[in-house]
This record gives C-alpha cells, structure tokens and sequence, in this order.
C-alpha cells in the first residue's frame, strides 16, 4: 500500500532535454525509472522548444538550439 501511495505522487510524465543523444538515452537507466513504475515514450529525437503567450506568435525557446527529448510515462497512464 506505501508503494501505492509513493507512486500516485510521481508526475505523469517527465521529459528530459539533452544536447547529445547519449546522455537523453542513459537517463532512464540512471534513474530507475522503471523501478518507479514508468516506461519510456515513443523515440529520443532531436526537436526545437517554443513558447506561446497569449495569442501571439510561438518564440523560440533556448534560441532555437535543438535538443534531444526523452520522455518517461507512468505505467497504467497510457491515454
């Protein structure tokens, strides 16, 4: 029941950004993520980040460097 408990406060998803591949990639195993009752979503690709306010124009995040994005999904939260 304490497991229970410990998990359901984990976010749902946690994204990991990384200049390099490698690092994106290892970050799961580094973190037991799957001990903590996640599994890795979809591909490690490279994407660019931007931010909308309001209803103006998306501005580029991080001047628009490119980053590797991994993301981890709490097992049983698959929608």
């Amino acid at each position: 029941m304490a497991d229970e408990t410990k998990t359901s406060n984990l976010p749902e998803r946690i994204t990991v950004l990384a200049r390099e591949f490698t690092p994106a990639a290892m970050e799961f195993h580094r973190r037991n993520m799957s001990e903590k009752g996640y599994r890795m979503e979809g591909q490690i690709v490279q994407r660019r980040f931007q931010m909308i306010e309001g209803l103006g124009a998306p501005k580029d995040l991080f001047d628009g460097e490119l980053f590797y994005a991994a993301t981890f999904v709490r097992k049983g939260d698959e929608q």
